[in-house]
C-alpha cells in the first residue's frame, strides 16, 4: 500500500468511489481510496438504486442531473455495465397543492435544463393500466431517469478510477488523523474476517495524504470523533420490500409492454419499481428510529435490522390501492438497513471546520443519486479552488458548533419523515424548537410571534392573529400566499408609512482587533475600510474571485472593527475569517485576534418614518434635539448611544430602505430595551415586524442578500455591487474577478403574476421563448402594487425597462426589469433629517 498520497479517500461506497474516480479524471493520479471492510459494503449494497431527479434545491438538481447523466456513460468508459435502466420516473399527485409543489420544482429544472412531462390521470392509465387514477390530479413524469444497480455502478466507477490512475485498498480502516502543519499523518489498520466479524489485526502504517476526503457513510460518528468534530450526520432506518412475483404484472410484461417507470404517490408516502415481475416498495414512514447514534457497532457490517411491518402498514395499504393487482401478492424479501440523513435531509459536502485539506462528504440519504455529482462537484472545489455552482447550501459548516448528537438524531428522524411531506417554500419544520431563542422571544409569541429557524435561531417570520392556535402557523403555508400573507404585507407598509421593529438578534457578529487588523482587512475585503465611528458594506471573495462573504464593518477603533454578517452563515463565516486571519499572519502580517460575540450581543432593527421620533424619546444626550440629527448622526455612520438604561451601539442603515438603525446592546438587557421601545413606539403606531416582510422591503431596494443574489457563482460586478469594490487596491480574489468579466447580471424585475401567488426565488426567466436567466429572490411588492423578484440574466436583456417573462405554475408572466432601487432611488428616505 501506498504511505504518501496527494489525496486519501476513506470511504468505499458509492460516493467514496466518485470522489476518487473525478479526482482521479482531474489529474490528481496519486489518489487513494481506503475501504474498512469491501466496497459498497455499507448503505450502498442495500440501496434501492433509484435515481430521482425530482429535487426543490438548485445546486442538489444539478448534482442530481450529472449523476443521472454520468452513470450513462461509465459502460463505454470502463467496459462494466452500471446497470441503469432508463425507465422514467413518475411522481403522481393526489391534490392540487401537491400539483403546485410539482410546478414550483419543475421552475428549478427548467433553470437547470431537466426535462420533464405533464401527464394527466387519464393520460397515466392509458400508459400504465395497472395504475389506479380515479383519484390523482395528475403527475410530472422524468423520461429519463429511473434506477440503478448500487454495486454495479460503484465498481464501474472503482474501475473508471483506477483507469485514471486511482488505487483502492480493502480491509484498512483508518484509526486516527494528525495535521502536521503541511500535511496529513493518517493511522491505518489491517482488518481481518475472524468468526463472521471484521476485526483489527496488528499490521498498522501510516499514510501521509496532502488532502484527506471522508465518506464514511454510516460511520460518520466514529470520523467525527477521531476529527474532533461535530458532524451531525447520523443513519435512520429505511425498510422496503419486495413482492412476490404479480400475476397482472407478468401478462403486461409478456404481451411485450414496457416496464413501468419508477412510481411515486408522495401523498402516500412511497415508491414502487418493477422487481423480477413483482414490486419493490419503499416507503417513507412516521417513527422511523435514528440508529448508531454514538459509533456502528463492530460486529455490524453488511447487516439489516428486523422489519417492522406495523410500522409501514399504511403505505403498504395505499400501495394496494394504487395497485390493486398487489392484494394477494406475498413478500418475497425485505430490507431495513440504515441510510445517513442531516437535519435538513441534504448531505455534508466541502471542506471540514477549522482544519486544512479535510473535506467531508458524508450525510447522503439519496447517495446512489447524488454519488456521481457529489464526486464531480468536490473534486471541482478541490483541484480548480471552487466549483461552477454554489455549494454553499451543501456546506458542512452551515451547521455551527452548538449541534449535538440528540439535536442530529432527533431532526435527522423529522428529515426522513418528511422526505414525502409537502416541500412548501414556507414550510418551518418543528422538531427540536425552541432551541435557540432570544430573550425577547416570549415577548415577541406573547405578541403573535411566528417563528422561522436560521442556524438554530428562533426568528419572527411574521406576527400573527393573538389568538391563532398553535396549529397557525401550519395551515399558513402554501405554494401560493400563504395565511401570513396580510400579515407580511401590514408590516411592511407599516414600515414604508410609520415605524417597525424587527428582531435582528441572529445576525453572525465577529470582533476583529489586533495591530495587523487593519491591513488584514483591507486585504481581505474588496471595499475600501471604513474611518472610525463609520461604517461599510463589503465583500470577501473566493480564490475564484466570486462572492464568499458579506459583511457590514463598523470600525470601532484605529485596528477595532465589529463586522456583521448573515446569521444563516454564522460558522461558515466564522471558519473562512479565521483562516484568512491565520494565512495572513504566516504571510508574516501582524497578530490579527477573531472572535465571535455573536451571543454578547442582541439586535433590533428600528426603521420607518417615524423611527427617528422613536429613537429620541429614549436617548439621553447633553443634547437631545440634535443627537439623532444627519449633522450629529449621519447615515453610515455608529455612535455608543443610551437609550435610557441600556448602553447601545447605535448604526444608521437600515435594510428596508428606510430612515432607520441596527440597535445593538448587550444580551443581558434586551428584554428592557425591547419593553422601553415598545413604549416610545406606541404613540406612533410602531409594529413588530417579520423576516418576510423585510424581504419583501429589501428587494424593492435591490439589496442583494447573501444566499441568494450573493455567492459563490457571481462577482461582485455581475450582481452591479460596483460601488462597493475598490479596484485600486489590492485584495484576495481581485485578479479572478477582474478575469472572469461580466457572465451574467444582477437585475430587479417587477411581475404582473398570478392574483394568488408571488415568485419564490427559484423561477425561470424568457425573452420570449428563450431562457435567459433565474430569480434569486421573490415576493411581494407593497410600494408597486405587484409582484417582485431579483434574480440573474444574460448581460444583453439586463438593461432597464427589458420586457421578461417569469414561469410560474407553469405559465409565462410578464416582467420588466426596473432600475436598481426601483423604490426611492435617490435614497432621500433613508438619508431623511431630523
Amino acid at each position: 500500500m501506498k504511505t504518501h498520497v496527494k489525496a486519501l479517500v476513506v470511504g468505499g461506497g458509492a460516493v467514496g468511489t466518485s470522489i476518487a474516480y473525478h479526482l482521479a479524471r482531474a489529474g490528481w493520479a496519486d489518489v487513494m481510496l481506503l475501504e474498512r471492510d469491501e466496497l459498497t459494503s455499507g448503505s450502498t449494497w442495500h440501496a434501492a438504486g433509484l435515481l430521482p431527479l425530482f429535487n426543490m434545491g438548485y445546486a442538489t438538481s444539478w448534482i442530481h442531473d450529472y449523476s443521472v447523466k454520468f452513470y450513462k456513460t461509465l459502460e463505454e468508459e470502463t467496459g462494466l455495465n452500471a446497470g441503469f435502466y432508463v425507465v422514467g420516473n413518475l411522481r403522481m399527485a393526489q391534490t392540487q397543492e401537491r400539483m403546485d409543489e410539482y410546478m414550483l420544482y419543475a421552475a428549478t429544472a427548467d433553470t437547470v435544463g431537466i426535462p420533464y412531462e405533464w401527464m394527466t390521470p387519464a393520460q397515466i392509465k392509458e400508459r400504465w393500466p395497472l395504475v389506479r387514477t380515479e383519484d390523482l390530479k395528475g403527475a410530472i413524469y422524468h423520461p429519463t431517469d429511473g434506477y440503478i444497480n448500487p454495486a454495479d455502478v460503484t465498481q464501474a466507477m472503482a474501475k473508471g478510477a483506477r483507469q485514471h490512475g486511482a488505487t483502492i485498498e480493502r480491509k484498512w480502516q483508518v484509526d486516527g488523523y494528525e495535521w502536521t502543519g503541511s500535511e496529513w499523518r493518517v493511522t491505518c489498520t489491517k482488518m481481518v474476517e475472524k468468526g463472521g466479524n471484521l476485526v483489527p489485526s496488528d499490521e498498522t502504517t501510516v499514510v501521509t495524504a496532502e488532502h484527506v476526503v471522508t465518506a464514511t457513510g454510516n460511520h460518520a460518528q466514529r470520523t467525527a470523533n477521531l476529527l474532533g468534530l461535530k458532524i451531525p450526520a447520523i443513519p435512520v432506518e429505511h425498510q422496503y420490500i419486495v413482492t412476490e412475483p404479480d400475476p397482472a404484472l407478468a401478462e403486461w410484461r409478456n404481451a411485450g409492454n414496457p416496464e413501468h417507470p419508477v412510481l411515486r404517490d408522495a401523498d402516500a408516502k412511497w415508491y414502487v419499481r418493477e422487481e423480477r415481475k413483482g414490486w419493490i416498495l419503499g416507503p417513507y414512514e412516521r417513527g422511523a428510529p435514528a440508529r448508531f447514534e454514538y459509533a456502528v457497532p463492530d460486529s455490524f457490517r453488511a447487516d439489516l435490522f428486523p422489519l417492522d411491518l406495523e410500522r409501514i402498514e399504511e403505505e403498504y395499504m395505499s400501495m394496494i390501492h394504487r395497485l390493486p393487482s398487489t392484494e394477494e401478492l406475498g413478500l418475497k424479501d425485505d430490507y431495513n438497513g440504515p441510510i445517513c440523513y442531516t437535519p435538513d435531509g441534504n448531505p455534508l459536502l466541502g471542506p471540514a471546520p477549522g482544519l486544512r485539506n479535510m473535506w467531508l462528504a458524508e450525510g447522503f440519504s439519496f447517495g446512489i443519486t447524488a454519488a456521481g455529482g457529489a464526486g464531480k462537484y468536490l473534486a471541482d472545489i478541490m483541484t480548480e479552488g471552487d466549483a461552477a455552482i454554489d455549494m454553499a447550501v451543501l456546506d458542512p459548516k452551515r451547521f455551527g458548533p452548538w449541534i449535538t448528537t440528540e439535536y442530529a438524531a432527533r431532526k435527522n428522524e423529522e428529515a426522513y419523515d418528511h422526505v414525502y411531506v409537502l416541500h412548501h417554500p414556507d414550510e418551518e419544520r418543528p422538531a427540536c424548537r425552541p432551541l435557540r431563542t432570544a430573550p425577547c422571544y416570549d415577548r415577541m409569541k406573547a405578541r403573535g410571534a411566528q417563528f422561522g429557524v436560521v442556524n438554530g435561531w428562533e426568528r419572527p417570520n411574521y406576527f400573527g392573529p393573538l389568538d391563532a392556535p398553535e396549529s397557525f402557523d401550519h395551515d399558513a403555508r402554501s405554494f401560493r400566499r400563504g395565511g401570513w400573507w396580510d400579515y407580511a404585507r401590514a408590516e411592511a407598509e407599516a414600515i414604508r408609512g410609520g415605524v417597525g421593529l424587527i428582531d435582528a438578534s441572529g445576525f453572525a457578529k465577529h470582533w476583529v482587533s489586533g495591530p495587523g487588523a487593519t491591513e488584514f482587512l483591507d486585504w481581505f475585503t474588496c471595499n475600501r475600510l471604513p474611518k472610525v465611528g463609520r461604517i461599510n458594506l463589503t465583500y470577501a471573495l473566493t480564490a475564484a474571485g466570486t462572492t464568499r462573504t458579506e459583511y457590514t464593518i463598523v470600525r470601532r477603533q484605529e485596528n477595532g472593527y465589529y463586522l456583521v454578517s448573515a446569521g444563516a452563515w454564522a460558522a461558515y463565516d466564522a471558519d473562512f475569517l479565521q483562516k484568512a486571519a491565520e494565512d495572513f499572519m504566516a504571510r508574516g502580517g501582524g497578530p490579527v485576534t477573531v472572535h465571535d460575540v455573536t451571543s454578547q450581543w442582541g439586535a433590533f432593527a428600528l426603521a420607518g418614518p417615524k423611527a427617528r421620533d422613536v429613537m429620541a424619546a429614549l436617548i439621553r444626550d447633553a443634547d437631545p434635539t440634535t443627537a439623532l440629527s444627519n449633522k450629529r448622526f449621519p447615515w453610515l455612520s455608529a455612535k455608543d448611544v443610551e437609550l435610557l438604561m441600556c448602553p447601545t451601539v447605535a448604526i444608521r442603515v437600515a435594510y428596508t430602505g428606510e430612515l432607520g438603525w441596527e440597535l445593538h446592546h448587550p444580551t443581558e438587557m434586551q428584554n428592557y430595551l425591547f419593553d422601553r421601545l415598545m413604549e416610545a413606539g406606541e404613540p406612533h403606531g410602531l409594529k413588530l415586524v417579520g423576516a418576510r416582510a423585510q424581504n419583501w422591503l429589501r428587494q424593492e431596494k435591490s439589496y442583494r442578500a447573501f444566499g441568494h443574489e450573493l455567492g459563490r457563482d457571481s462577482t461582485p460586478l455581475e450582481a452591479g455591487l460596483d460601488r462597493f469594490v475598490d479596484l485600486s487596491k489590492e485584495f484576495h480574489g481581485k485578479e479572478a474577478m477582474v478575469d472572469r468579466g461580466i457572465q451574467a447580471k444582477c437585475v430587479t424585475v417587477l411581475i404582473d403574476g398570478p392574483e394568488d401567488a408571488d415568485p419564490w426565488g427559484r423561477e425561470a426567466l424568457y425573452d420570449g421563448d428563450t431562457q435567459v436567466g433565474r430569480l434569486t429572490s421573490g415576493g411581494w411588492s407593497v410600494a408597486f402594487g405587484k409582484s417582485i423578484g431579483m434574480g440573474y440574466v444574460r448581460p444583453d436583456v439586463a438593461d432597464p425597462g427589458q420586457r421578461l417573462k417569469v414561469k410560474m405554475f407553469d405559465r409565462l408572466w410578464d416582467a420588466e426589469v426596473a432600475e436598481d432601487s426601483p423604490y426611492d432611488p435617490k435614497n432621500a428616505a433613508i438619508r431623511a433629517d431630523g
